[in-house]
């Protein structure tokens, strides 16, 4: 939900296709402020995965704390996510849109070495691809 000047929430009603909940509530400076709901169909907007790829130049604490920290996973899920990608060279780590999923990747791309592992040159390897 996002708050609006009530002369905003025509043009955006407009734009968007918004419709009001019917909720107001003034803001600071006394202008009414309209809550409005998002009502575009994002069924039809593509899908991608996020893909963790293998090395052998991080630890599982490392994957587990990078899964943590970017995507919000829990610790369980992210030890579940390391043991597969270990496993099977790869796994999806998250499904979104296309430009989340690129963001995404890139943050795995820029997370770092791993300070554990000496020899470790930088971060991990991810890649996106369409659902199907």
């Amino acid at each position: 939900m996002e708050h609006l000047r009530a002369d905003e929430s025509l043009s955006l009603h407009n734009t968007l296709r918004l419709r009001c909940s019917g909720t107001t509530t003034p803001d600071e400076e006394g202008d009414v402020l309209t809550v409005v709901e998002n009502d575009i169909d994002t069924s039809l907007i593509p899908r991608y995965h996020v893909i963790l790829l293998d090395d052998n130049d991080h630890s599982y604490d490392y994957v587990i704390e990078m899964l943590m920290d970017v995507f919000g996973h829990s610790q369980a899920t992210a030890f579940d996510m390391a043991c597969t990608v270990d496993k099977d060279g790869r796994v999806i780590v998250d499904t979104t849109h296309k430009e989340r999923a690129e963001m995404k990747r890139d943050q795995i791309h820029a997370y770092g070495a791993d300070w554990r592992i000496p020899h470790c040159k930088g971060s991990m390897s991810a890649i996106i691809e369409p659902v199907e």
